[in-house]
């Protein structure tokens, strides 16, 4: 049986939190081997998504909202929801960046880990 949706989402915040700290070994470690991540610059594994951190946070807020899950397999869920954020370095009078997140986690080896997630913007 899968657990609940508040545990998945739980899950996703360690990926962003990584990205707020600036953690790589974390957000490697939230990821699995054979991840694969879809963007907008395109198509990303482990090693380059957890790259991007070589130079510190990525972001310095960010809210996560109307979460989804869609059990996929007993060992497998989708958890989709929007996300807001606004990137480090960024002019504090920004807009917001907001996108809808689609993540897919799985029990491997007595733990879970996020196996795909890809990202759409969303529309102004």
């Amino acid at each position: 049986m899968l657990p609940e949706l508040a545990f998945f989402v739980e899950l996703e915040r360690q990926v962003w939190e990584a990205l707020l700290s600036g953690d790589a070994e974390a957000d490697a470690r939230a990821l699995s081997a054979d991840f694969l991540g879809v963007y907008d610059t395109g198509l990303s594994d482990r090693a380059e998504h957890a790259a991007q951190l070589a130079h510190g946070p990525l972001i310095v807020d960010y809210l996560i909202d109307r979460e989804r899950l869609l059990p996929l397999a007993a060992d497998t869920a989708l958890l989709a929801y929007r996300a807001r954020f606004r990137r480090h370095g960024e002019d504090r009078r920004a807009p917001v960046h907001t996108m809808f997140v689609s993540s897919i986690w799985q029990r491997r080896d007595g733990g879970w880990v996020n196996v795909f997630s890809q990202d759409t913007p969303e529309r102004d």
